[in-house]
């Protein structure tokens, strides 16, 4: 029996019932069909999107994700080079949000699933589905 922990498992993008399963059918870097998500756990055939535009709702926390970049770059660039110019502040901005697309995507549906989704971690979930 495995007992990932809460958080390695939201940090490998395993599914909320086993934490075994993953979520995603393609890795990170593949950047193909990098938003698709399992309809049902590899592993313990649990529902993964409950309704058709589940994730939908995961725009918002991606949304803040992006906030957060921006915020936090504009306070480094303020920071390390005593204001540069604005070319400077929207070049990097739109750099680091483009390069961090792939994990924005997949942790805001991370996120959601965990937060908003209606499974809960079951650690005897093989005892149910065989008995």
């Amino acid at each position: 029996m495995n007992n990932k922990s809460l958080g390695l498992a939201m940090l490998h993008g395993n599914c909320p019932r086993c934490r075994e399963g993953r979520i995603f059918p393609t890795s990170m870097v593949s950047y193909r069909k990098l938003s698709d998500v399992y309809q049902k756990c590899p592993t313990c055939n649990a529902v993964l999107t409950p309704e058709p535009d589940f994730f939908y709702g995961a725009m918002y926390i991606s949304y803040a994700f992006s906030v957060a970049i921006v915020v936090n770059v504009l306070i480094i660039l303020n920071y390390l080079f005593d204001d540069p110019d604005v070319w400077v502040y929207v070049a990097t901005v739109l750099v680091s949000n483009v390069v961090l697309i792939p994990l924005m995507l997949r942790y805001s549906k991370v996120l959601y699933l965990y937060g908003l989704g209606k499974l809960s971690y079951d650690p005897n979930w093989r005892e149910k589905t065989q008995g």
